[in-house]
């Protein structure tokens, strides 16, 4: 499979003040999928504007017409599996089809307790995913679901006519212990990483892309005990999460350089971050489009 290269484009711009023309660039410039984060607030954006990810991408949706549409990702930390499958099969409709789910456990963040609750341990977030995505899964295929679960439950809940995508939209479950992986396995169209944070202050580069097959060894072993071929499954790396940083961006040849050992490796899709002035995200937006528009043909 060739690689693809797509974005994530951070929503804290309104849409009429350069959050609309980065969907419609992005389109332009020839992305695969332009993804966005689906936080209630994140990390240092948090005392700033930031606008809910599904009424973004409905209005993505409106405003370009062939660029895939995603979440990285959707947790269970403030979402329920009822009222988000009828939101989503909405999406699909909107789209025409054009819609994944990037979805995973969640983390500590600032989603964690803003509806009052106490954050969850690894474990508790791990428990909950477990039930959320099968649940999810089948809300998203069947006309009718009723549910009684430890987190979650779904009372003749209706999601007719289902998803313009059959059976249903894809899933990319980001995930890298045993049991996200085995989720992401069974019902999972892709599997998304950013590495291994340990590695992200004090790691290599070389460390990185060892930790990253690392990672794929154990999808390709929860795949088997699923029965099920790993190649199935696109291999999304979202980047700006490895020690390499910024730097695959600074120049078309240092990104070219990257993508190329991770494709080595057996990923099929690489994510960057819309340039974002003064922020972890930082980029030369010249130099940003013209890797968006060249990369992959230096890839292939």
């Amino acid at each position: 499979m060739s690689l693809r290269l797509s974005t994530v484009i951070l929503p804290y711009r309104r849409w009429n003040e350069g959050g609309r023309s980065a969907w419609v660039r992005a389109e332009q410039l020839g992305f695969h999928t332009a993804y966005t984060y689906d936080h209630l607030s994140w990390r240092s954006f948090r005392d700033g504007p930031w606008f809910g990810a599904v009424p973004t991408l409905t209005a993505a949706a409106a405003a370009t017409e062939r660029l895939r549409l995603g979440t990285l990702v959707t947790s269970p930390n403030f979402r329920h599996p009822v009222t988000l499958a009828k939101e989503l099969i909405s999406l699909d409709d909107i789209s025409g089809g054009r819609v994944t789910l990037g979805i995973g456990a969640g983390g500590t963040g600032f989603d964690a307790t803003a509806l009052g609750q106490e954050p969850w341990t690894p474990r508790e977030r791990a428990d909950r995913l477990a039930e959320f995505v099968p649940l999810l899964d089948r809300l998203l295929t069947e006309d009718a679901v009723s549910y009684e679960g430890r987190f979650y439950s779904a009372h003749e809940a209706r999601n007719i006519p289902g998803c313009v995508q059959r059976p249903r939209l894809p899933f990319a479950v980001a995930a890298t212990g045993p049991r996200g992986l085995r989720l992401a396995a069974r019902h999972g169209q892709a599997w998304v990483t950013t590495g291994d944070p340990k590695l992200y202050e004090t790691g290599t580069p070389e460390q990185s892309v060892e930790a990253l097959r690392g990672q794929l060894e154990k999808l390709s072993e929860a795949c088997a005990t699923a029965g099920r071929d790993v190649a199935e499954l696109d291999k999304v790396l979202l980047t700006g999460f490895t020690p390499d940083r910024g730097r695959p961006l600074e120049s078309l040849d240092a990104f070219v350089d990257f993508a190329g050992h991770h494709q080595e490796l057996g990923f099929t899709e690489i994510v960057v971050h819309w340039p974002i002035p003064d922020s972890d995200f930082a980029a030369d937006e010249k130099v940003f489009e013209r890797i968006a528009m060249d990369a992959l043909a230096q890839l292939t």
